[in-house]
């Protein structure tokens, strides 16, 4: 894990060209709201293995991602990381009850997200009920995969977990881009074994038998699926 040395604009004129506001946190806002919301944030530029925030941190900020994949992981005492997620453009991040941060998140590749301090961003909602209700559908859907994580965890085979994940990630990649046969993973072999609760010697050897099978081709940075239906079945054992 990297200490942040970050890139950050000027406060402000970011919402004009935002490429995930249809489904961003502020998607629920007119163009006058708009206006006075741009001036909140500033975006912030971070390099690969970059720290975003930290678990346990006093939260001061939140963080709608633009660009890029970030992961989100807790350290168990034995040192171990459980990574419990990932992040893409849309997602907000950082709302808490505690005042900290449940999870640290840090940068896969070069991640652009508009940070928003958390005070004033608190007095910018509170009469705003669309707002509110934006926050709270985005936190119904974290709560949702949440769950589906809790599922993969569970009493499932090396190849019931890998499958699950492509099609989950694919699903996730569909809506901000469309629909593509090709899965990219810019996540690393041993990321996809801490989200699955596995070892990166097993998550290999499953690629390769899912390649093997006729399943999946494994390709630069990613994975195509040569037979959805044998994926699919993996997936709903």
């Amino acid at each position: 894990m990297k200490p942040s040395v970050v890139t950050i604009e000027p406060t402000g004129h970011f919402c004009s060209d935002c490429a995930v506001r249809g489904s961003a946190v502020c998607a629920s806002l007119d163009a006058a709201e708009l206006r006075q919301f741009e001036h909140l944030g500033r975006r912030v530029h971070f390099s690969s293995g970059e720290t975003v925030f930290s678990e346990e941190d006093i939260t001061t900020s939140f963080y709608n991602v633009l660009e890029g994949v970030m992961r989100l992981y807790k350290l168990l005492p034995d040192g171990r990381r459980q990574i419990v997620g990932f992040a893409l453009p849309g997602d907000f991040l950082g709302m808490n009850l505690s005042g900290r941060h449940n999870f640290s998140a840090d940068a896969i590749g070069a991640v652009t997200v508009c940070q928003f301090a958390k005070a004033p961003f608190g007095r910018f909602i509170e009469d705003r009920p669309q707002l509110l209700r934006r926050i709270n559908e985005l936190a119904i859907r974290e709560l949702s995969q949440a769950r589906d994580h809790m599922v993969l965890l569970g009493r499932r085979s090396a190849d019931e977990k890998v499958a699950s994940f492509l099609l989950g990630w694919r699903e996730r990649l569909f809506m901000l881009r469309g629909p593509c046969n090709t899965v990219s993973l810019p996540m690393s072999r041993q990321d996809i074994a801490d989200y699955l609760g596995l070892t990166i010697e097993t998550v290999s050897r499953t690629f390769t038998k899912l390649e093997r099978h006729g399943a999946i081709e494994i390709i630069q940075g990613g994975v195509s699926l040569l037979d959805q239906a044998r994926v699919e079945a993996l997936a709903a054992a």
